[in-house]
């Protein structure tokens, strides 16, 4: 399977491609819409998701709801074009009024605009947005349901607020009590502690952060590859969640407390019991960059949203005088959003690793394969 996006923030539409679907995939659209309006709300979101109400349009790829064996096209309008045509259309346009020079820290402003030759930041800025993972939201939704026909299932919920944490030990099935939160956290004292946290810092002009944990069950063990490093199952989900804007550090199981523990309090022993089985799971269900049978444990940090009320200081990339960086319409937290795209994500990276598995023209053939998988 392969995945390509493409627009801009302000432009007229997102749109995706996902091809190698087998046919006979039943889709639910009511279902991708659900997820796309979880990615809009949580507390701390800016005023675009007040403009923007999100709903996928199939294009192509999908024939009563079933489909169809071909590339599948999904579109996400921008509502918010018709007040931006003026300075985002294709042809002659305002290319002055919302040009960006004050450069934002910590955002991909500078970089692109010394990479790509540009002078205003605003041809780096509408690619780099965040608004780009909302067709991704999408897309992920029909890799879930890909998965959902084989057993597969993808959860998760925030850990952790700008240092507030949620310090729960939860069961797979109780993770889905976060999408009722405001902040996606599962433990009520903890929701309402960064609650104040992220009230306190809007107050400010700041920003906030946290960590989220997403979770796979019911893959069977051997998706993924010790042979060749690219192909390592936890290399290419460690790549796909850093590739979600203000995605700072990945990990898998216990990830970094592993490297302060001895090789007893770290690897999990095997047993035979009736199959084999580990009782702990500190390697999050990856062994030798191999799917092992046991729940999969991601977890995947962000850092506070670069654009600020109050904008750091910075230098004009035209004059190079000092100023304050510029002011783009944002949000003061997006956490709950990045947990949802962060699912988005691993069920990308975990249907390819299955589809490149198991073949199949349709879902018939791809689910009698992985029934015979031990």
């Amino acid at each position: 399977m392969k995945l390509t996006t493409a627009g801009e923030s302000h432009g007229k539409a997102l749109l995706a491609i996902v091809e190698g679907l087998p046919a006979h995939l039943k889709i639910d659209k009511a279902k991708i819409n659900g997820a796309l309006a979880l990615r809009q709300s949580g507390f701390g979101r800016g005023a675009r998701q007040k403009i923007e109400k999100d709903e996928a349009e199939i294009l192509s790829g999908v024939r009563g709801g079933e489909t169809l064996g071909s590339p599948l096209a999904l579109c996400i309008r921008n509502r918010d074009y018709e007040s931006w045509k003026a300075y985002m259309s294709d042809g002659e346009c305002d290319l002055s009024s919302r040009a960006v020079t004050r450069v934002r820290p910590g955002h991909a402003d500078l970089s692109g605009m010394l990479k790509y030759g540009q002078s205003d930041a605003r041809n780096i800025l509408e690619r780099a947005s965040a608004r780009e993972t909302a067709i991704r939201v999408a897309a992920g939704e029909i890799f879930r349901q890909y998965l959902s026909a084989l057993g597969v299932e993808i959860a998760g919920y925030v850990r952790e607020v700008c240092g507030v944490k949620d310090g729960g030990r939860y069961a797979f099935n109780e993770l889905a009590a976060s999408k009722k939160t405001g902040l996606g956290m599962i433990d009520p004292e903890a929701e309402r502690a960064a609650e104040e946290k992220v009230s306190a810092l809007k107050s400010a002009g700041d920003t906030a952060g946290g960590v989220v944990e997403v979770r796979v069950r019911g893959l069977k063990s051997g998706f993924g590859s010790c042979m060749t490093y690219a192909d390592k199952l936890d290399a290419r989900l460690a790549g796909a969640l850093m590739g979600i804007q203000a995605a700072k550090g990945v990990e898998v199981g216990i990830g970094f407390e592993s490297g302060s523990l001895s090789g007893k309090e770290v690897h999990d022993e095997i047993f035979y019991e009736g199959g084999f089985r580990r009782r702990t799971n500190r390697a999050g269900g990856i062994e030798g960059g191999m799917s092992n049978g046991e729940e999969i444990v991601l977890r995947a940090a962000m850092k506070p949203i670069p654009t600020l009320m109050k904008g750091l200081k910075t230098a004009d990339f035209l004059t190079h005088e000092e100023a304050v960086a510029a002011s783009e319409r944002s949000d003061v937290c997006a956490i709950f959003a990045f947990e949802i795209i962060a699912e988005a994500a691993v069920a990308e990276v975990i249907a390819c690793a299955v589809a490149e598995r198991l073949g199949g023209d349709t879902m018939a053939e791809a689910a009698e394969r992985y029934a015979r998988l031990p």
